[in-house]
């Protein structure tokens, strides 16, 4: 049974989804301003899932609606992270036929969009049974999308790396260009960031790796290393770091990866190569409810 996390806070989100509207609304809902009054007819909705998939975002339909209309009701008919069938019936909505229609093409993105992500990354959760390594996320998202992006991967079952600069330090082959080496650039970045900041370092070979285990860093990632390497370097951390796993990693190679130890494995392909499900929004008429 999946574990569903908790959308982030409306201060955080509530802002995002107003910029949406705005942004699909412009200056006003030319047609559904012309053809239905404010305070028209009641309509009901069905949100219908069109292909199977996990379903992902209905969370937002509540939060969405209410900032177009107080009196659209949101009702989820499947559980938030629920696998389901073609032609399922997801959700329905009941309120003013404008408001419905003002709020149809947001929703439907964002429940698309993100069911495709839990989806796509539920399908590498599931190879990874029986193996001690969780699969991760990356900063590789759409912009404006990332908290609802890696939202959906936990609705799929993964965890989520860091949500931005400012969550770890993060050193990778760059910095070490420009730092000087491992011990060089571990030492000054843990004189200068505030306890208890952790520190990561991505490896590219095992002498790299050992440099990693002497500076005492808290996680050691191996960036595009063969399975046998990985394997090597997981004997050689021996439990004194994190390891992670990360680079070009896909589903034909997921077990490969996983096999070798590790304790994590990142990709950006659970949102990079997700596509949208198919979901629409059949209105069943100006009925009472």
């Amino acid at each position: 049974m999946l574990s569903i996390p908790t959308l982030a806070h409306p201060l955080l989100l509530d802002p995002l989804l107003a910029g949406w509207l705005q942004e699909d609304w412009g200056r006003g809902d030319r047609t559904s301003e012309a053809l239905f009054d404010e305070d028209g007819p009641p309509a009901r909705g069905n949100i219908l899932l069109k292909e199977p998939g996990l379903v992902a975002g209905l969370p937002l339909l509540p939060r969405l609606f209410r900032l177009i209309d107080s009196q659209v009701e949101c009702v989820s008919v499947v559980a938030e992270g629920s696998p389901c069938a073609s032609r399922t019936v997801i959700a329905t909505l009941y309120g003013p036929v404008r408001s419905l229609l003002m709020g149809e093409r947001v929703a439907l993105n964002l429940l698309q969009r993100l069911s495709g992500v839990a989806t796509h990354t539920h399908r590498y959760v599931e190879r990874l049974e029986g193996y001690k390594a969780r699969l991760a996320d990356t900063r590789k998202t759409t912009p404006g999308l990332r908290l609802l992006e890696k939202y959906a991967v936990r609705v799929g079952g993964g965890v989520n790396h860091r949500f931005g600069l400012d969550d770890a330090v993060m050193i990778k082959d760059n910095h070490l260009l420009a730092g000087g080496g491992i011990a060089a650039t571990v030492a000054r970045a843990r004189a200068r960031v505030p306890f208890p900041t952790p520190i990561e370092v991505e490896t590219e070979s095992l002498q790299q790796v050992e440099e990693a285990v002497a500076c005492g860093v808290d996680i050691i990632m191996l960036d595009n290393m063969p399975p046998d390497q990985m394997e090597q370097a997981v004997r050689l951390i021996a439990g004194r770091a994190i390891v992670e796993a990360s680079g070009n990693i896909t589903l034909d190679t997921l077990e490969s990866v996983a096999s070798t130890g590790v304790d994590y494995i990142s990709t950006s392909a659970t949102i990079t190569r997700a596509t949208w499900l198919d979901i629409s929004l059949d209105l069943q008429g100006l009925n009472q409810p």
